[in-house]
Formats: C-alpha cells, structure tokens, sequence
C-alpha cells in the first residue's frame, strides 16, 4: 500500500499542472467508490450501524486531512510538506497513548524518532513556519487520528464495507470542496490513465488494504512502516521520473527503512527466542 501511495507522487505533480488539485481529489476518489461499491455492492448493508458511524467518522478525517494538506501544499515547499505530513509518525503514538491509553516501549519511541530524522534528511531543504505549514500540520493530525481510529475500530471481516463508506465520505468531502468554481476533468488519455491507476490502486485497493492491515496490527507500527511513502516515492522518482540518486536520498531512506525494519523484526525474533527456550 505505502509503495503504490509513492509511485503517485511524480505523476500527481505532472497532472496537477493541468488539473487542480482538489478537482482530481474529487474525481479519482468518485472512480474508488464506484469500482468499489461495483466490486462488492451488499458490503456496507453488512456492516452493523456502529461500524458505518465509525467509518463516516475514519472518512471525514481522511477528507478533511487531504484538503487541508492540499490546500497547504500551495503555500509551502512540496519537501515541508512531505516532512510535516509525515509527523503522523510522532502524533500517532501520542495520541494512541492518549486515547486508546497504548503503552508505547522505549524501542518503538527510538524507532519513531530515527523515522523522523530520516524523513528530515530524504526532504527538507530549508523549513519555516506559516500558514501553510500550519495547515499541513493539522493534516497530519488528522491523518494520525484516522490511523489511531483504524486500529481501534477495523475488523478483517468488515473491511471490504467500513472501506466503501469511508471512500465514500471523502468522495464527498473533495466534491463540495471542487463544485464552487466547477470541476475540471482531464482532456488527455494519458492523464485519465494516471487518475484510474491512482484511483482504484492507490485509493480503492489501497484504502482497503490499509483498513484490512490496520485490524492485525497497532497504530504505531503502522505509522511507523506508512513513513516509507516518502522513500518509495523517491525511489519511483529515480526509476520512472528521471530524477538522479542522491546521498541524502540513500541516507534518508536508509534511515526510515532501519526504523520500520526495527518495529517489525526485532519484537519477532525476541518472541522467537523466548518460544525456542521453553521448547529447551
């Protein structure tokens, strides 16, 4: 999920020279509900009121998260705000502790911490505060509140159903945010195709992937290994988009990726451990 979400970013920065932002927003997640609600039509009438509650509230965040994000994107440098967006990464286990009362151990802090610093080093150039900046750190709250809701409220069964509302809700949100002054549709094939890819595998598949993922595992270690999106999108940026590899890309990169590797294998060698030696 997180590598489809970064192969999006240099062709997103390529259509929005003709498209406006909220506009392709609006668009590419109304294609995501329809092909969803398409692939399985009786899923949200399965889900019990409290599950479709939940996931108006889990698509409202996420709605309201992408445009502020894209609003404040306009007014800062695209590398601020893909390092404030991904603060997600520091606001999540703060609010899982505050909310779901999680106990975050010394390891994952020190994993949270090293996946910041290596977010600073892969994109920031230069930083200052401003409206902007303030508007894609809220982003990135909501964004942490969405995953924290996430791990609390999906069920595997359920996921295909709270996936459609919430895609749903945020078809909705991009809509009213796009209809003032009129929605603007792409008029070259090549740009339909980059919204199609974007929204039944970057949006529909991969919504529904994080909602089915975020029922097996804890909200921190799902921010944490999410904070591989900037790392994937350099990486498609060198492959596809021409760009040339830099050693802040490699160091940046390197650094998020030891963070995600120590969340995931560390605890599972050290329950392995402990299972070989009661089996001793």
């Amino acid at each position: 999920m997180t590598a489809c979400w970064g192969s999006t970013f240099f062709l997103i920065h390529d259509l929005l020279d003709r498209v406006p932002a909220v506009d392709f927003l609006a668009v590419r997640f109304a294609i995501a509900s329809l092909a969803m609600l398409a692939l399985a039509p009786r899923a949200v009438s399965r889900l019990s009121p409290e599950l479709r509650r939940h996931a108006i509230v889990l698509g409202l965040l996420y709605g309201i998260a992408q445009i502020l994000q894209t609003v404040g994107l306009a007014h800062t440098p695209a590398s601020v705000s893909g390092f404030i967006t991904g603060m997600y990464v520091v606001c999540t286990p703060l609010l899982a502790a505050a909310i779901l009362h999680t106990r975050i151990n010394a390891l994952t802090w020190g994993a949270v911490l090293l996946a910041v610093a290596g977010l600073a080093v892969l994109t920031l150039d230069g930083f200052s505060v401003g409206y902007g900046e303030a508007l894609t750190l809220v982003a990135a709250i909501l964004y942490a509140l969405h995953i924290v809701g996430l791990g609390a409220w999906s069920r595997p069964a359920d996921a295909i159903g709270m996936s459609i509302v919430q895609c749903l809700v945020i078809t909705v949100i991009c809509l009213a945010a796009a209809a003032p002054g009129g929605i603007v549709l792409p008029h070259r094939v090549g740009d339909w195709l980059a919204v199609a890819y974007m929204a039944l595998f970057a949006g529909a598949a991969a919504l529904l992937g994080q909602t089915w993922a975020q029922a097996h595992l804890p909200p921190t270690r799902s921010a944490i290994i999410m904070s591989m999106e900037p790392v994937f999108a350099a990486f498609f940026a060198v492959l596809l988009g021409g760009e040339s590899v830099t050693a802040r890309m490699l160091l940046g990169g390197a650094m998020v990726l030891t963070a995600m590797l120590v969340v995931e294998l560390l605890p599972r060698r050290r329950i392995e451990a402990e299972v070989t030696h009661i089996a001793v």
